[in-house]
């Protein structure tokens, strides 16, 4: 028996048998192996005629990669090295561009830079399109490829070639990799009472850095709360739960999933034992917020327990889990779909704000030959909330709400002593 994980926005736990067949419902096996005939025959074909000899792992590999491309932009055959490459994703420290991409329309697109990285200093944003890497093209490339293609050594050099809306031609962007290293959880006072926290990603350690922040900010007199979920393109679906159920009762239902097969039909609820739910809240979301991101904005949205404010996140909804076979490689397959609380899909619409705060686009200049070249870059989250609070309106808009909710807190009932007066 075997694990297979579940990466990218989720992870999840299971086990297979690697010699078992399962069989869904409606599943013609007889049909299954005239098509299996039809392929060995060209397997044969290919082998005995083609202008240059390929190895039989070669074209099993690259017959198995098409197959998963088929299916959907998240489905993908891992190579051992790859497999390998996969088991560093959530760890927190590789040497890379520090940059979540994903398959739009075939076409390979910036979920989000993660703050501090190399990516974002260079200025990419979300739904940046990937044309080429290092001049090779993109198209038809997978996701794995692209993945190893911008990881490597840190101190070495890649160039990226960006097609944004708004330009009228793609532009370079040269950026030296660096050892990424990502403090998921950054916090800081912005007014008394009032406690920032920004979450750039969701790792092992994010819920337990998350109630060290609580716990420093309840003891400063921490009287309302902003979760900032803005560019944060998911981590672990164990993770998004822990966060979200710091803040709602224990035993709801924070996100269930729907899948083909019995196993992938899960259920998760909180079990807090000392929720903050006294606290008004209020979580940022952008086209960023991608994946568990989204998983918590919808349930605190649906629970009535935050407001959501910002922008349409990304709609990152599916559960991909990767199962090891016999050889070192791996399948990354999608096999679920989450939903929020109250039954809402994301997959492919994301969370709609309560609020629809919009953060003013700079028209990029289009790139001329005999120009300054330079890229323009949009407003992006503050990176030091005291100090760009005016410049992120977003933010500012928070706070104003978290303002007139303490307001209103602490008007005198009508009819009261107070106001009789």
């Amino acid at each position: 028996m075997k694990k297979a994980f579940v990466v990218g926005a989720l992870l999840l736990v299971i086990t297979l048998s690697m010699g078992g067949t399962v069989a869904s419902k409606g599943t013609d096996t007889g049909a299954t192996y005239e098509q299996l005939k039809l392929f060995t025959e060209v397997m044969s074909i290919v082998q005995n005629q083609y202008v240059d000899e390929v190895s039989p792992k070669e074209l099993v590999y690259s017959a198995i990669k098409g197959t998963l491309r088929g299916l959907d932009p998240h489905s993908s055959f891992l190579d051992p090295d790859s497999y390998k490459e996969m088991q560093v994703e959530t760890s927190g420290s590789f040497g890379g561009l520090g940059i979540e991409i994903t398959l739009r329309d075939d076409i390979l697109t910036v979920v989000s830079p993660i703050e501090g990285t190399p990516a974002y200093k260079a200025g990419l944003h979300p739904a940046d399109r990937i044309i080429k890497i290092d001049g090779i093209i993109t198209k038809d490339m997978q996701l794995t490829d692209a993945v190893k293609r911008m990881r490597g050594k840190p101190g070495s050099k890649v160039t990226i070639t960006i097609s944004r809306e708004g330009w009228t031609e793609p532009q370079d962007f040269a950026i030296v990799r660096e050892q990424i290293r990502i403090q998921s959880v950054r916090t800081q006072e912005l007014e008394p009472g009032i406690e920032y926290v920004k979450l750039r990603q969701f790792q092992e350690q994010t819920a337990n850095d998350l109630e060290a922040a609580l716990e420093k900010g309840e003891k400063a007199g921490m009287k309302a709360l902003v979760l900032d979920l803005r560019n944060n393109p998911g981590g672990l679906l164990t993770s998004a739960v822990e966060v979200t159920e710091k803040f709602v009762e224990d035993g709801k239902l924070v996100v269930y999933t729907e899948g083909r097969i019995r196993n992938q039909n899960m259920r998760f609820t909180a079990h807090a034992k000392h929720p903050y739910m006294n606290i008004p809240m209020v979580v940022l979301v952008n086209q960023g917020s991608a994946s568990a991101s989204e998983i918590v904005a919808g349930a605190l949205q649906d629970w009535g327990r935050a407001i959501v404010l910002g922008t349409q996140s990304f709609g990152k909804g599916s559960v991909q889990t990767i199962i090891p076979l016999s050889d070192g490689s791996g399948l990354r397959l999608t096999t679920a779909k989450y939903y929020t609380p109250k039954g809402r899909s994301i997959h492919g619409k994301g969370i709609t704000p309560d609020i629809v705060v919009e953060v003013p686009k700079l028209v990029a200049a289009a790139a001329k030959e005999g120009g300054n070249g330079e890229k323009e870059k949009a407003p992006a989250p503050a990176a030091n909330p005291m100090e760009d609070i005016k410049k992120d309106p977003q933010l500012q808009r928070a706070v104003d709400l978290l303002k007139a909710v303490r307001i209103l807190e602490h008007r005198p009932a009508q009819g009261s002593e107070a106001q009789v007066r």
